[in-house]
């Protein structure tokens, strides 16, 4: 098999750091680059990048799939549907201590940008938050 036909290791190891994050009794999270195909409330989108808490406590029917990350969340205490393609997630992490992986992302021309943000929100009793749950820390090696 030629390497190019191989499939890509990124979905299993976001499950293997997903797993150790959930064992060691951190919280998982995925920092995704958003663009046309992620499908994630739009309001919460900051840079082109969102920040999701994936742990079992935040999410309902997740499945880390090979070529999506699904689940079911709320935002604002709205029930919204979740869908990353895995080719979009940036990293996975512990929020307690940064430790997890970084992924290359390629950058497409249609990634969403702040104008279009704000023009999908939703309503003015629901607004974007100013500093996102979860922020991004700098990543640390898992020893």
């Amino acid at each position: 098999m030629f390497e190019d036909e191989l499939p890509s290791t990124r979905p299993y190891l976001i499950r293997a750091l997903y797993e150790w994050c959930s064992d060691q009794g951190f919280t998982p999270h995925v920092a995704v680059k958003v663009d046309e195909s992620v499908q994630v409330p739009r309001e919460y989108v900051q840079d082109g990048e969102i920040v999701l808490n994936i742990s079992m406590d935040a999410t309902s029917a997740l499945k880390l799939g090979n070529d999506f990350i699904e689940f079911k969340a709320r935002f604002g205490g709205k029930p919204r549907d979740i869908m990353v393609p895995i080719n979009r997630v940036m990293a996975i992490y512990a929020r307690e201590n940064g430790q997890g992986m970084a992924f290359p992302v390629q950058s497409t021309q249609e990634e969403v940008t702040l104008p279009a943000i704000l023009g999908e929100a939703d309503s003015a009793e629901d607004p974007p938050p100013t500093s996102p749950a979860g922020t991004r820390p700098a990543l640390k090696r898992i020893k």
